[in-house]
């Protein structure tokens, strides 16, 4: 039975946590004021969902199908989840990748409702108090913007909000993080796309981007006033420009509880891909050489993540290391450049200056990882040059949206004679070549963040540290069912997206156990303790106060 939390008549239709429209029963109707409000025909949730993907089915364009279904949030809470986690494989790529690449470009023109908090310049001094307007309580998890990277579109300024939005509904639909506990941010510095600041339907502040000083001040306020606000809260930080990502983590990783996903949680898919790519190629992973085209924050979190994975097999320090090279638009990373970054650092090499290809031959890879943001980089002769050195070449094309692939699954799987291991940041369709089926999984940091988040609220972990996201890799490669990696998919399907989760999640509870940062006492039965928390977007359940 609904808990109407003494709401009343038509107001239990306007909230999308109330309503459940045509499924309210006939007592409901007449207890609760809705008699006459509603047709005459009691719906099961399951008819609702029928009609829900009906609706969605006969739209022409995957943009329709996104606002379709914010609108269905809007409106009705526990249906656009239930929706979401029994079609996942459907939906997922509307509601983040690769549609949400779209929805960004153009959020400010198919704004319909208000989502999250927002935070700008003119906020100074007021942002704790601010958060009190915020309906929820207890908000558990936050992701947190300033949209000057998004995806592979670079500065899309306060349009960026798409993004925690939808990184916040696969928190709900994949690990059962409750939605009353999830809080978007943007935060709006302002934005250097000029085309943006002179579009008249953008709402974001039209001004250039804060510098550093005052921008770190802002930055600052904020953390502080959530911390203050939700001492155990979760901070994800999300598609920052590189030098800031790792400046802000560096800043409050050991102050409050965060992580930066396109550094960690990339690092963590990429790892678990390579896991299960060994088990695949039957090679120890101790004996890989990784090469990565493109040195921002994506690529060089996956190579720390790595460099911890090779230690932990017992390699050196330096050793693992060397295992590592990168390849930015100017060449290889040697120690004869004077423009790398200091992330860089620790990988520039004693090697002679060269390109992509040249550095294929000379350092004779496993692993080519591309997160570069540039479609088309891993060229047929970068390809065919992996599959001379390698019987099976594993090819990670990172970089989201799909139209920034570094190249297609297609391309991949043909170049190398299909004996490529390929996976991407966002999906590609099966492909069949000479009667063989290759069906690639997509390496979507959907595979980690959200049972991490879960891991840490269930241990209420004081920090969440680069051994969590270590025990996650090896969770989610752990977690791949063989007959998967049998047809070429190196990740597990998203259908199996809450299992999964909960395997992350109590890994990364046990390492925070064992590391003394757990606040909460062991539970006796962790699964059970874990599955006690997650969300269930039933009409069965009581649900919380309407926000």
């Amino acid at each position: 039975m609904t808990d109407t939390s003494g709401y009343h008549g038509v107001e239990l239709l306007l909230h999308p946590t109330t309503n459940k429209s045509t499924a309210f029963t006939l007592d409901e109707r007449e207890r609760l004021g809705l008699g006459g409000l509603l047709p005459a025909q009691v719906s099961t949730m399951e008819r609702q969902i029928e009609r829900v993907l009906e609706n969605l089915r006969r739209k022409e364009s995957d943009i329709e199908r996104y606002i379709a279904l914010r609108v269905l949030q809007d409106r009705n809470e526990r249906l656009f989840y239930r929706t979401l986690i029994d079609h996942i494989d459907e939906l997922m790529p509307l509601v983040y990748t690769p549609t949400v690449g779209q929805a960004c470009r153009e959020f400010a023109h198919i704004f319909r409702r208000p989502r999250g908090f927002y935070v700008t310049p003119r906020d100074r001094g007021k942002i704790r108090a601010n958060l009190d307007n915020w309906p929820a309580h207890d908000v558990g998890v936050v992701v947190v913007t300033d949209g000057e990277r998004i995806l592979g579109l670079g500065d899309l300024g306060a349009n960026g909000m798409g993004i925690p939005i939808g990184k916040l509904a696969l928190y709900v639909a994949c690990a059962g993080i409750p939605p009353d506990r999830c809080m978007p941010i943007m935060l709006d510095v302002g934005t250097n796309n000029a085309t943006l600041r002179a579009d008249p339907l953008y709402q974001g502040v039209t001004e250039p981007r804060l510098p550093e000083a005052p921008y770190d001040a802002l930055v600052d306020e904020l953390v502080t006033a959530l911390v203050d606000k939700w001492p155990g809260v979760l901070i994800q930080f999300e598609d920052f420009l590189t030098p800031n990502a790792y400046r802000l983590l560096r800043r409050y990783r050991d102050e409050a509880r965060c992580f930066n996903d396109d550094i960690q949680g990339t690092a963590a898919v990429a790892l678990a891909g390579v896991y299960s790519g060994c088990r695949l190629a039957e090679r120890r992973f101790a004996e890989l050489r990784v090469l990565f085209l493109g040195a921002g924050s994506a690529a060089t979190g996956i190579a720390d993540l790595m460099v911890e994975a090779f230690v932990s097999e017992g390699l050196s320090r330096d050793e693992a290391t060397a295992r590592l090279a990168f390849v930015d638009i100017d060449g290889l990373l040697v120690k004869s450049r004077s423009d790398l970054a200091q992330h860089n650092l620790p990988y520039a090499r004693d090697d002679a200056p060269m390109g992509f290809l040249e550095a294929i031959r000379h350092l004779e890879p496993h692993v080519l990882i591309g997160a570069t943001g540039a479609p088309g980089t891993f060229t047929r002769e970068a390809i065919e040059a992996m599959s001379t050195l390698n019987d099976r070449p594993m090819i990670f094309a990172l970089s989201n949206p799909t139209s920034q692939a570094e190249c297609t699954a297609e391309q991949a799987y043909r170049w190398s004679e299909g004996r490529a291991i390929f996976t991407s940041g966002s999906p590609f369709d099966p492909v069949e070549i000479d009667g063989h089926r290759f069906e690639p999984a997509q390496g979507n940091n959907v595979h980690i963040f959200p049972g991490v988040g879960l891991g840490v609220w269930a241990s209420s972990a004081r920090g969440v540290s680069d051994a969590m996201f270590l025990a996650a890799a090896r969770a989610l490669a752990d977690s791949v069912r063989t007959e998967r990696l049998e047809r070429g998919a190196i990740y597990p399907a998203l259908t199996e997206a809450r299992r999964v989760s909960a395997a992350i999640a109590a890994a990364v509870a046990e390492r925070a156990y064992d590391a003394g940062l757990a606040v909460s006492p062991r539970p006796a039965d962790l699964d059970a303790h874990i599955a006690s928390l997650v969300y269930d977007p039933s009409y069965d359940d009581p649900q919380p106060t309407p926000r």
